[in-house]
């Protein structure tokens, strides 16, 4: 049995407080779109599809990407439930996130300025089946609630800087 100085929190903590963790980290991803909305995204060596549904004229060949957003805050909450909760000595049997985004598409569509262009809220549950105490789980949520990086992305202001850059056809 892992002790709380073998988890991955600690260990991680250590690495970062001794500086040999690299630290800070960048994530880069890429997209390259195929024709109409539908897009390949490349993370590292991986591939995620994405389009729009057909009722947007889109031909459903992925998920569209506000809804990858929740995908990436799911995997996020049960990626972090998992690392504090070992660190916490919380055994999780199972772990699943369900979220639901709600959008008003008069801003997206650019009817109205007052309405974000974006999701209005989010909700969601985390259903969990462990031995551990609800005081046990509510401190668990408690500190995944104020570490899990995707949350705390959509909950913050997050500087962002994107450019255009126009491409030249070579000649052929």
């Amino acid at each position: 049995m892992k002790t709380k100085n073998d988890s991955l929190l600690r260990q991680t903590q250590e690495k970062l407080s001794n500086d040999t963790a690299k630290n800070p980290i960048t994530v880069v991803v890429e997209s390259k779109n195929q024709g109409g909305f539908f897009t390949k995204v490349f993370i590292r060596n991986h591939e995620i599809l994405s389009d729009q549904p057909h009722g947007f004229n889109g031909q459903n060949q992925g998920p569209k990407p506000s809804e990858l957003v929740l995908a990436a805050l799911a995997a996020c909450q049960e990626t972090t439930y998992r690392i504090y909760a070992e660190d916490m000595g919380i055994n999780i049997d199972e772990i699943s996130v369900e979220l639901t985004g709600t959008q008003d598409l008069r801003g997206f569509m650019a009817l109205s300025e007052e309405v974000p262009a974006g999701f209005t809220s989010i909700s969601g549950k985390v259903f969990i089946l462990s031995e551990a105490s609800e005081s046990d789980l509510e401190l668990l949520q408690k500190r995944v609630d104020k570490y899990c990086p995707v949350l705390d992305d959509l909950k913050r202001p997050v500087d962002v800087s994107l450019t255009v850059e126009k491409l030249i056809r070579e000649c052929e």
